[in-house]
């Protein structure tokens, strides 16, 4: 399919067949993820990757323990054969911009420097790319954040302390169809969005 057609059929999906991923396929598309832009090109992302029926269930059984599952709206969401939690690392970027070519930006003395956080952004590039890559695939996938969970989940699998997390994207082949409240909000018009020459 053409961008425009997989940018425009692109869908959260919040209910997956436990049906397993090709061999090699999630490589394939972590390998894609990781090829956006960063500054410096810096590549301070990285990817907790839980593609084992055992590290699934540890995952939901940190963030979701069985007694909150009777309420959870999404219980399709549960049979995702991989998820991957993509973390940022601000250490990398303060070590590439204390080199020699980016020193002079100031930079890589703290990261209070930063007025945005790009390690951040990069790792939202690569959480991105991997959903396109999915979806491109054939599959179904759903971002969503760790919140509160994020110091547990990193615990449970050994994420050292200073990274930081963004998201947890599930993949996989799409079940039935189940749609987010916020899908019936319409997306704002191109003329609300775009501020030529001045605001």
């Amino acid at each position: 399919m053409s961008f425009g057609e997989l940018i425009r059929s692109r869908r959260m999906t919040r209910d997956f067949s436990p049906e397993p991923l090709a061999p090699g396929l999630l490589d394939e598309l972590l390998d894609s993820a990781r090829r956006v832009p960063s500054a410096g090109n810096t590549q301070g992302f990285e990817f907790l990757v839980l593609d084992s029926p055992e590290a699934v269930s540890r995952y939901w059984d940190t963030t979701l323990p069985v007694p909150r599952r009777e309420r959870f709206g999404f219980p399709g969401l549960l049979t995702a054969p991989a998820l991957v939690v993509v973390y940022a690392d601000p250490r990398a970027y303060l070590q590439r911009y204390s080199e020699p070519d980016k020193a002079a930006t100031g930079l890589g003395t703290d990261a209070a420097a930063w007025a945005t956080p790009y390690w951040l952004v990069d790792a939202s590039f690569a959480a991105l790319a991997l959903q396109l890559a999915a979806v491109d695939a054939g599959l179904g996938v759903l971002f969503f954040g760790l919140f509160d969970r994020a110091p547990a989940v990193a615990e449970r699998f050994g994420v050292p302390d200073h990274m930081e997390p963004v998201g947890t994207v599930a993949i996989g082949h799409r079940g039935g169809e189940v749609e987010g409240r916020s899908r019936r909000r319409p997306r704002r018009p191109l003329s609300e969005v775009v501020h030529r020459g001045a605001w």
